[in-house]
């Protein structure tokens, strides 16, 4: 099966593709030259689909803005442009489907083959549907989906098919060699543990809580790994420097191995990004949610509650973060195992352990038609 992939500027449009990648070749189903990755040169995509060495295309876009009404005739006439190139990229690769995830790239991308009448689709991972996949939703020909709340925002309910989000699956094969908390970071994997991280490059909020609420953390009867993200460690170091936080607290500047390190967690504090989530709900591992503001619609906070609503994790709004309710939250889960463990269930419950499988479905559904 010949595909192209398309989706760009973060990873909640890339990890999923990437995923999908990944169990396409596992399966046999499609190999190096066969698949295709558009996406743009300025997102994440850029840096991340050639490293992995999957065949990749650019097209140049940008989203539309309130702020500066005339940049928007731009956007529009780079969008023809994008969209004219799209069907050379078509024709040249003659793809049997064609699958976007959201961003602007997408939107050219699949809208191009929707027109040329080449099978299409789109994946969701977010509660919230983003404006690409919102106008794709009336031409492609199937529409997957996370979230519930997702799925009420598109009007073609016949084309829509709950999946989950692909990386679900592909975590649950990584976490299959969990990291040894006793010889990597001399923890005593018996103890309750929280692991607090905001992303490879850090969360600047959830730094500055964990500096303002070490002292009392480094009091209780459990264990924590403060993960500070690249871009924040050295700075973080220099204010530790003085501070003797004793071994129970690991303070690291990024986890190579994540995955493997989840199903070792009692909890987890983190952002709500699409693929973070995905990846706790396929693991079961109970969440304090902080979702970034910074981000399209407040869909990190949509994500959260979705979350909340069935009991697979706590929420506190980035406004509302104090010291009391950060630690608390954590105390509530990290001493309370029956608490814990009815989260857990709650959280494996949301999670799709076959979902690659299931959006491959529909692929080679589509595909045959």
């Amino acid at each position: 099966m010949r595909i192209i992939f398309t989706g760009g500027g973060t990873g909640g449009h890339i990890y999923p593709i990437m995923a999908l990648i990944e169990r396409l070749k596992e399966r046999n189903l499609a190999t190096d030259d066969e698949i295709l990755f558009v996406g743009t040169q300025k997102g994440l995509e850029a840096k991340i689909v050639p490293a992995a060495g999957v065949n990749f295309k650019t097209l140049e876009l940008q989203g539309f803005t309130r702020k500066h009404l005339l940049s928007n005739f731009t956007t529009v006439n780079l969008f023809i442009k994008a969209t004219k190139k799209a069907r050379t990229i078509i024709d040249d690769f003659k793809p049997d489907v064609v699958v976007g995830t959201g961003g602007y790239v997408s939107g050219a991308m699949v809208y191009a083959a929707a027109k040329m009448n080449i099978p299409t689709m789109i994946h969701e991972s977010n509660s919230v549907v983003g404006v690409a996949n919102k106008f794709l939703g009336h031409y492609v020909d199937k529409i997957c989906y996370t979230f519930d709340d997702a799925a009420a925002q598109f009007t073609e309910k016949k084309k829509l098919v709950k999946t989950g989000n692909p990386r679900s699956q592909q975590v649950l094969g990584l976490a299959s060699t969990k990291v040894d908390l006793q010889s990597k970071l001399a923890l005593n994997p018996d103890t309750p543990t929280v692991l607090v991280f905001g992303g490879s490059r850090g969360a600047l909020a959830l730094n500055r809580i964990m500096l303002k609420s070490l002292t009392k953390l480094m009091k209780k009867p459990y264990q924590v790994i403060w993960v500070t993200g690249t871009y924040y460690y050295d700075e973080i170091r220099k204010k530790l420097a003085d501070f003797n936080y004793g071994p129970s607290i690991k303070v690291l500047a990024y986890v190579e191995d994540m995955p493997a390190l989840l199903p070792k967690m009692t909890c987890v504090v983190s952002r709500s990004g699409a693929t973070s989530i995905a990846e706790f709900t396929a693991l079961g591992v109970p969440a304090i949610l902080i979702p970034s503001p910074n981000v399209t619609h407040n869909h990190q906070m949509k994500n959260a509650l979705d979350l909340e609503k069935a009991g697979a994790a706590t929420v506190i709004a980035e406004d509302d973060l104090n010291p009391n309710n950060f630690i608390s939250s954590i105390d509530h889960i990290l001493l309370d195992q029956k608490y814990a463990d009815e989260m857990s269930s709650a959280s494996k419950k949301l999670g799709v352990p076959d979902a690659s499988d299931q959006v491959i479905k529909v692929m080679e559904e589509i595909a045959k038609k």
